[in-house]
């Protein structure tokens, strides 16, 4: 698959990963500029993340992977 046929909004990535609990959790910590998306602060939280995107939040890096990938 390429990078543009899997996307996830970048609140729901940290909702679905674990990093926080809640949406609201993860807006402000977006909203605050703790997010980094493949380096670079993201404050936008319904940036459409694809395979391949690393997200760094609260000391932890997670990598978009395709479905079934780990």
């Amino acid at each position: 698959m390429t990078q543009d046929s899997v996307t996830i909004k970048l609140d729901q990535f940290l909702k679905w990963v674990g990093a926080v609990n809640t949406g609201g959790e993860a807006k402000l910590l977006i909203q605050d500029g703790e997010v980094l998306v493949n380096g670079a602060v993201e404050t936008r939280r319904g940036r459409k993340l694809g395979v391949g995107d690393v997200v760094r939040v609260r000391g932890q890096s997670y990598e978009v992977a395709e479905d079934g990938e780990a």
